[in-house]
């Protein structure tokens, strides 16, 4: 059941408005007694994480036995505590107050996790109509057995592995181990992105709603929706419920609607994507509105990295469409499915036949990535410094798009269209 829900599709909560519905929305929370675990987002996401953790020290540790907070990282590097200062206002000595303490997850560490149930592989292949037949082990990081109860935060926005973020999300990847990261991530590259991103109801979904029945701990979750920086939907509660809220309203704000496709997107990064890993964000949300045999400019100059976890793979396998794996499957399966999962999402779709790949559109990266990099790893190269911006905007006539502070709104056509690798 909801606990507490608020919106406004018009238009935003202004900080007073916010920071007045966030203590009302903890009030209803029956937080009494507990030993809590919160589990948070990293600064890759869009929320107004300070305001919020201030809130919870107020107003829901006093209320508590013990309020801890992990960093629902997933695959991510671990925080620094100066990005812990920026995403929270504290360093992680800081946060230890009497009651508080702020962890890090770290995905690859078997210290870290436990094993709490498996999704068959009958079961996998029912939920994916056939497209994955994999067993998945599902692990956890073992530090939510030490605590009465999960309190999920996080906004909801599209996603491209899962069709909305948040909810159980936050639970896998967030903050589980390797192996079902890589099976469903691969899962949602063989459905494809655009068939995906923005779909609320995905066999993904189904695969993260299957593994939360392991956790046998009460959850409730706290789901945000933002429209550009500011929230306009809050909504407390069981995790499926608050999610499904916020997904739908989500919907209606997160999401741009186009009437035509266009043959060239400049879409511009904005600083919280510090990697092509989650730069990637850039591609992901825009290639349904890239016309077949167009460009999308992902422009970072402050990109310097492929990835910091995963850039080591990415420089060997490259980016390529999804079948360029599919059908060399012994040459590449032994490599992480969600590195693979991401290289074809960034990659776009396309076909590969006779041993040649034909991308749909074409992705060129104007980024601080060298241009051997990008040549090396299947990717287009443009300097940065060569891209006046002013010369792309108010052209949307002539077919060329530019969005800035890319990578959270999902754009797509009025039509209901998609780009679909079978009509290629």
């Amino acid at each position: 059941m909801l606990l507490f829900s608020r919106e406004k599709p018009e238009n935003n909560f202004n900080p007073h408005e916010f920071r007045e519905i966030l203590i009302e929305a903890l009030q209803t929370y029956p937080a009494s007694n507990k030993k809590i675990l919160a589990i948070i987002p990293d600064a890759t996401r869009t929320l107004p994480m300070k305001d919020i953790f201030e809130a919870l020290i107020k107003h829901l540790l006093p209320r508590t036995r013990q309020l801890d907070f992990i960093i629902a990282l997933g695959t991510h590097p671990p925080m620094t505590d100066q990005e812990l200062r920026n995403h929270l206002g504290v360093t992680f000595k800081e946060a230890e107050n009497p009651g508080t303490r702020v962890f890090n997850h770290h995905f690859q560490n078997p210290e870290e996790l436990e094993k709490v149930g498996t999704i068959s592989k009958e079961e996998v292949k029912e939920i994916s109509g056939g497209l994955l037949e994999e067993e998945i082990p599902v692990t956890i990081n073992r530090l939510v057995f030490n605590y009465d109860e999960l309190l999920i935060i996080g906004p909801v926005f599209p996603h491209e592995v899962v069709g909305f973020s948040g909810g159980y999300k936050y639970l896998f990847p967030g903050i589980s181990g390797a192996e079902i990261i890589d099976k469903y991530h691969w899962l949602a590259a063989l459905i494809t992105n655009p068939k995906t991103i923005g779909h609320k109801e995905t066999p993904t979904r189904a695969i993260l709603n299957r593994a939360a029945t392991f956790i046998n701990i009460p959850i409730t979750a706290l789901c945000l929706v933002m429209r550009g920086e500011e929230p306009c939907g809050l909504f407390l509660g069981d995790p499926q419920e608050a999610w499904s809220k916020a997904a739908d309203l989500s919907s209606q704000v997160n999401i741009v609607w186009k009437e035509r496709a266009f043959h060239t997107v400049l879409s511009i990064a904005p600083p919280m994507y510090n990697e092509l890993w989650v730069g990637g964000k850039c591609m992901y949300k825009l290639e349904p509105v890239v016309a077949d045999g167009g460009t999308l400019i992902i422009y970072a100059p402050h990109i310097k990295e492929i990835s910091v976890t995963h850039g080591r793979y990415l420089k060997e396998i490259g980016y390529h469409v999804r079948d360029f794996f599919v059908k060399q499957w012994d040459k590449y399966y032994h490599y992480p499915w969600s590195v693979l999962a991401h290289s074809t999402h960034v990659k776009g779709i396309g076909k590969y036949i006779d041993g040649k790949e034909y991308p749909r559109i074409e992705v060129i990266l104007a980024t601080g990535i060298p241009r051997e990099v990008c040549e090396k790893i299947n990717l287009g190269y443009l300097d940065y410094r060569s891209i006046d911006i002013s010369k792309y905007e108010n052209r949307e006539e002539e077919g060329i798009l530019v969005v800035h502070r890319a990578g959270e709104m999902l754009y797509r056509l009025k039509d209901g269209s998609v780009p679909d690798i079978d009509k290629l």
